[in-house]
């Protein structure tokens, strides 16, 4: 038993003995990245949260869910949209949806919203706001839908309900309304999808 002692005697002392070495040493040096200021999302706070309603009153017919929210300690906006459509003479029944990261430009007066779609696309918009609604102009993306262009207006009505036009604009072609909806403040499920066996090919 004794034997042991010394290596024992060793182990409690060296720590002892290196103290005095350690406390002559410089303090460990702190880094802080300085964040950002967070962005102003007032103009379009008033979208935050769960609406849906119905696609137009002319073909396509269909029914729409919207949402937005914030992330990551409120610095971006995640908006997102699910669109069922009925079938029409030129076209089969569809779902589309997509979701967007919404985050400010350097100017401080607009946002970028990089959109993410179930078809693959990826496209970014340029976002402003002003009395007359909210304005996505369409300026590129990573792959977006060759020579297609796509811009939207969502005008505010009342505290639970908004106006979506969505045009679209083939390679070459003019601008067109692709479909316009009316949407309700509210918590309701998402629709079903959307069918009919009217039209079919």
């Amino acid at each position: 038993m004794r034997s042991g002692t010394p290596a024992l005697l060793c182990l409690l002392a060296c720590p002892l003995a290196a103290g005095p070495a350690r406390s002559k040493e410089k303090p460990p040096l702190v880094y802080k990245i300085p964040s950002p200021a967070k962005p102003n999302f007032s103009a379009l706070a008033w979208l935050l949260g769960e609406w849906s309603g119905k696609i137009g009153s002319k073909e396509p017919l269909g029914e729409v869910h919207f949402s937005a929210s914030y992330d990551l300690e409120n610095r971006f906006m995640i908006l997102r949209e699910e669109l069922w459509l009925q079938n029409t003479k030129n076209a089969p029944a569809s779902r589309e949806s997509w979701m967007g990261v919404l985050s400010p430009r350097p100017d401080g007066k607009s946002w970028f919203l990089r959109v993410y779609s179930n078809y693959g696309f990826i496209t970014t918009y340029q976002v402003t706001a002003d009395g007359a609604g909210i304005h996505f102009n369409f300026v590129g993306g990573e792959d977006p839908p060759e020579g297609w262009l796509f811009r939207r207006v969502i005008a505010r009505m009342s505290e639970t309900e908004f106006t979506e036009t969505v045009q679209v604009a083939p390679p070459d072609r003019p601008f067109f309304d692709y479909y316009s909806a009316k949407l309700t403040r509210g918590t309701a499920s998402p629709p079903l999808p959307v069918t009919s066996s009217a039209n079919k090919h």
